[in-house]
């Protein structure tokens, strides 16, 4: 039998919904501050939004600057903990958590409490310590050139590469991101040089995608772990189910909650204005636009997931009368 939401979903034209969804974007008034602290991301025209959606069929939906590259900052940790569960599976949960922290991506303080053990692997903490485990016995370089294969390999798309501007910025302003590095190395929690896990960290922070790239890159957490193009499991079905918990709960650091709130999807954000969004079984959504609300994520990029989620009924918690008519429900 075909699933409701999906028989009520395949009404929509979701052309038309990326086309409005778009053109709400370019009309925002409000469209938050770009990331500061890092000098290429702070000359990004914050007037610029992008929209890409791949669905499980195959079909690609686009509006905005779908194709304009941006940095993906944090968004590349949801590739760097696949990877890490590829090469220790489950021990990795021995040095980081899978809580929601309730704090900044760059907070130090809980650290102490917690003994070095940072919350999640999706603030800056958890994800130095991912760096540390993808490191392997390889040098820094290498490690990174894997990363980028991988999601080479995962948006069937061989031009995706670092931007070097951007990540020689990271290095020399990055002094919070060495100070938790350090930190953490003090309490035996890193393997690895913290000079080494920081280059890593940095480079993969630096990876520039498009909103296209991302949401094919994307794909195999809606497809239960596989690549849609070539049918090879990229992780278990359990595993995708479990990296879509973390972005669910973790995804957008102090304001996760928020987020489930209002879009009701698996989201991974980053301070370059990129947020990857799942919707399990139906499909990959990019979004980017470079203006970051408080809390250090894309404020129109929320506001179009939040659309798109509304048209489609695509939350994980289920439709709600009256969404598929685009009136708002309390």
């Amino acid at each position: 039998m075909t699933d409701p939401v999906e028989r009520q979903t395949s009404m929509y034209d979701l052309t038309a919904i990326v086309a409005d969804i778009a053109e709400e974007m370019r009309a925002a008034p409000d469209r938050g501050r770009p990331a500061d602290y890092i000098p290429p991301l702070a000359r990004v025209d914050p007037g610029q939004f992008g929209i890409a959606v791949v669905t499980v069929d195959g079909r690609v939906f686009t509006g905005g600057s779908a194709d304009e590259l941006f940095s993906l900052q944090s968004v590349s940790k949801v590739f760097a903990l696949t990877l890490a569960l590829g090469r220790v599976g489950d021990q990795l949960w021995d040095r980081v958590g899978r809580e929601p922290s309730g704090s900044a991506f760059n907070s130090i303080v809980q650290l102490e409490s917690e003994h070095g053990i940072p919350r999640n692997p999706f603030i800056n903490a958890g994800a130095i310590v991912v760096a540390d485990v993808n490191l392997g016995r390889g040098a820094p370089r290498e490690s990174l050139g894997e990363l980028i294969n991988f999601i080479r390999h995962l948006a069937d798309d061989e031009t995706i590469a670092v931007d070097a501007e951007v990540a020689r910025s990271e290095s020399e302003t990055g002094f919070r991101n060495v100070a938790l590095a350090n930190y953490m190395k003090s309490f035996g929690n890193l393997n690895h040089v913290p000079e080494d896990v920081l280059a890593l960290y940095f480079g993969q922070c630096a990876v520039a995608m498009s909103c296209r790239q991302l949401a094919m890159a994307g794909r195999y957490l809606m497809a239960a772990g596989l690549n849609p193009t070539t049918g090879h499991r990229v992780v278990s079905a359990a595993r995708a189910r479990r990296i879509n918990a973390l972005m669910l709960t973790c995804g957008h650091y102090d304001a996760s909650g928020d987020f489930a709130f209002r879009v009701g999807l698996p989201g991974k954000s980053g301070v370059g204005g990129g947020i990857l969004a799942v919707a399990p079984g139906r499909a990959s959504i990019a979004v980017w636009s470079p203006g970051l609300n408080a809390q250090g994520n894309s404020q129109l990029g929320t506001l179009a997931l939040e659309r798109l989620a509304m048209h489609t009924g695509w939350s994980v918690f289920g439709r709600v009368e009256g969404e598929d008519r685009g009136i708002p429900v309390p």
